[in-house]
């Protein structure tokens, strides 16, 4: 179920996920997978009420930063994560490059279903390098009654130019796949 499925209100991940953005974007750009448990903030603050200061006890949800996610395959490193039942959803942060569909045919050829680690690493960087490439900020949230949602930030091309964003819990399929396993029981 996308968010538009959500009994709680259709905004409800969709402003989880944008939240999660802004503060890794409040870092800038070069920065590793983020992973964030989403902890209702109620119990949060009453497991810690020192923390009541520091969070908007208004929020239903509020996003915990995990430690640094290893180097590597992102869908290994999914696939190894099983959270509590404390935590009620997790998000993503991850920058990415966009090409255009045809400068897919200017790549290495390699076969996806049969490629090392070493033809995804090329691939990697035949697309990092590429000329038409657009680099994003892909974040994507899920929740454990299914609800997901996505935003991406394009990055500016030149200093001066503002960065465009993009939402729909559509963007990541496999990315709110991967993480709405990481909840299974």
């Amino acid at each position: 179920m996308t968010e538009s499925g959500n009994r709680a209100g259709p905004g409800r991940v969709a402003a989880l996920v944008r939240e999660v953005e802004e503060f890794v974007a409040s870092g800038g750009w070069n920065q590793a997978p983020q992973l964030f448990a989403l902890v209702p903030t109620a119990d949060l603050l009453r497991e810690q009420p020192d923390l009541a200061g520091q969070l908007d006890d208004a929020a239903e949800f509020t996003p915990v930063a995990q430690d640094e996610l290893p180097e590597g395959d992102l869908a290994e490193a999914l696939g190894r994560i099983a959270w509590p039942e404390a935590v009620h959803g997790c998000a993503l942060v991850q920058e990415i490059v966009i090409l255009p569909p045809d400068a897919e045919s200017e790549l290495p050829g390699v076969d996806a279903d049969a490629a090392s680690e070493q033809d995804t690493q090329r691939l990697r960087r035949a697309a990092a390098d590429h000329p038409r490439r657009t680099e994003a900020r892909l974040a994507a949230a899920v929740l454990r009654d299914g609800s997901a949602s996505c935003v991406m930030r394009l990055r500016g091309l030149a200093p001066d130019d503002t960065d465009e964003i993009i939402e729909s819990p559509e963007l990541a399929p496999n990315l709110v796949e991967a993480l709405a396993a990481t909840l299974a029981p």
